[in-house]
């Protein structure tokens, strides 16, 4: 049996697509938030259940503090070739409990649930696609279905399930970047952008600094004089900071969170800001970081500190990840429909793997709205062109 065209592809993921839903909804009701390794561990052990049930070598990363993260390698007769890495996580930024305030529901061509865009519809995608794969290639599929033939994938696929993505991927990163190192391309199972579903090339690098200034505390109405306001030296800081935004180059700064001080009739002797920086390039990323550093007092009675630093590199568009956009883009044109590229300001794990220049394309997931907000959902007509986008992709990339 021989990997279908991608016209034949489409149908066949259209007389799937009752089947996908159903497995997205089932995801979606097994609530896994990044900071409750337990339900995040439920979530993986479902998932590795299913992906061996395909024939796939099944394994865990251990992680303490987080979900295991989930690592799944489908062999190929043609091992000449390098894996593609399919790269997606498992966590959501909601709270347990959250289902019963918010149920996934099937309603005006959508699904509806809390994570269903972010992130639980690419990984069912990834999980029916793989299904396909096999099925065509003659392979192993769920009991009590099992084809004979030896397995003819068109490549080797691995694929990464990560536990903390939503909140840094601090345990993962490393998993992900080895991984990405011995992979042909990177396929992130991230939302699409917009309605549209746009696929992503671009997204901006993310850095997490803290500005932390010291002065000298004084009775307000006493000593006033011989106080050091730590918090009127931040105010000054802040606004140089905002010089700093360069919104033609994707420069941004945010200063989430200000504090500071600890009676009204005290001159405060702590402050301390937290600042978001956004970059397109990893030029700008190590010039911003210098700049932020050099940041002097205007007071010279306190002094300032600022830590942290870049956590997720920018994934530009280099060569690499325009090829394999143009390889997405003749494959949906196979599919009679122009599917477009965007750049955009969040970050992924695909920040990693594009910044090893290995070639990555993102937001090959659900098509929807509401990503970490109550209306969040994905459109059920996108799902058997996206899994026939994917399936393309496996084989070409």
């Amino acid at each position: 049996m021989s990997i279908p065209k991608p016209a034949e592809q489409l149908r066949y993921f259209r007389k799937q697509q009752s089947q996908i839903v159903e497995t997205i909804r089932q995801l979606v009701e097994i609530e896994s938030p990044s900071d409750v390794k337990q339900a995040v561990d439920r979530l993986g052990a479902v998932l590795a259940s299913r992906f061996a049930e395909l024939g796939g070598r099944v394994r865990f990363h251990a992680a303490e503090k987080f979900g295991n993260h989930l690592q799944v390698d489908f062999k190929s007769a043609h091992r000449r070739h390098e894996p593609a890495l399919l790269l997606g996580h498992l966590d959501t930024v909601y709270s347990v409990g959250t289902i019963s305030k918010m149920p996934c529901r099937v309603a005006k061509g959508r699904v509806w649930g809390p994570g269903v865009l972010d992130m639980k519809s690419g990984i069912a995608l990834a999980l029916h696609v793989m299904g396909a794969l096999l099925e065509w290639g003659g392979g192993r599929l769920p009991r009590p279905v099992t084809l004979p033939r030896p397995v003819t994938l068109p490549r080797p696929v691995t694929l990464l399930f990560v536990s903390d993505e939503e909140i840094g991927s601090a345990s993962s990163r490393s998993i992900t970047e080895r991984l990405a190192r011995q992979a042909s391309a990177v396929l992130v199972l991230e939302p699409a952008y917009g309605l549209n579903g746009a696929v992503k090339t671009a997204r901006k690098g993310v850095g997490g600094y803290t500005l932390q200034v010291t002065g000298k505390s004084a009775h307000s109405g006493l000593d006033f004089e011989k106080g050091q306001s730590a918090v009127l030296e931040l105010a000054q800081q802040i606004c140089e900071i905002s010089k700093l935004i360069d919104l033609k180059r994707g420069i941004t700064l945010n200063v989430g969170k200000v504090s500071g001080g600890t009676r009204v009739n005290v001159v405060p002797a702590e402050a301390s800001a937290a600042i978001d920086l956004r970059v397109a390039t990893m030029r700008d990323a190590v010039r911003m970081d210098r700049k932020l550093r050099a940041l002097k007092p205007f007071n010279r009675n306190c002094r300032i500190a600022v830590t942290g630093g870049i956590n997720r590199p920018p994934m530009e568009r280099t060569t690499g990840v325009a090829a394999l956009y143009q390889k997405s883009a003749a494959i949906a044109g196979e599919l009679g429909w122009d599917l477009r590229e965007a750049a955009v300001g969040g970050g992924s794990d695909g920040n990693f793997t594009a910044a090893l220049g290995v070639p990555t394309l993102d937001g090959l997931g659900g098509v929807g709205e509401g990503a970490h907000a109550e209306n969040e959902s994905i459109l059920i007509s996108e799902l058997p062109r996206r899994a026939a986008l994917l399936a393309g992709l496996i084989e070409r990339a």
